[in-house]
């Protein structure tokens, strides 16, 4: 596993508490906005964001596709196509796909490990860019 982020040295097989302490530093704004874990199959995993505005996503190199995560709580706070503006851009969220930072670092811990992702935790194909 290697773990990248913006403005951080790159781990090679980061420790589940290397990725919750640099996960959980993450902010939509500032030095630290987006951070990425990737297997030995070229697999990987990214999040955007931070706190209370993360967005997560993945990506499967058996099937060359990337998917975005989104849960069953809509926020009522981010309505569909508000923007997510981070180091590398903007995104436009539906929402669903808000996620908290705990709940990305869950996700991250699952995809270091092999688990399962939570079962509130489902898949659809991100928007092409």
């Amino acid at each position: 596993m290697k773990f990248e982020g913006q403005n951080f040295a790159a781990v090679s097989t980061p420790s589940d508490r290397t990725l919750e302490s640099r996960l959980l530093a993450l902010k939509s704004y500032g030095r630290h906005s987006y951070a990425s874990l990737t297997d030995a199959q070229g697999n990987y995993l990214q999040v955007a964001g931070g706190g209370v505005t993360c967005m997560v996503e993945r990506f499967d190199v058996s099937t060359s596709t990337r998917l975005r995560a989104f849960h069953d709580k809509p926020s009522p706070v981010f309505p569909d196509g508000t923007v997510l503006a981070f180091g590398a851009g903007e995104l436009r969220l539906k929402s669903d796909e808000w996620f908290h930072a705990s709940a990305a670092l869950e996700i991250f811990l699952c995809f270091s490990h092999g688990r399962s992702y939570p079962d509130t935790v489902h898949w659809r194909p991100a928007p092409k860019t």
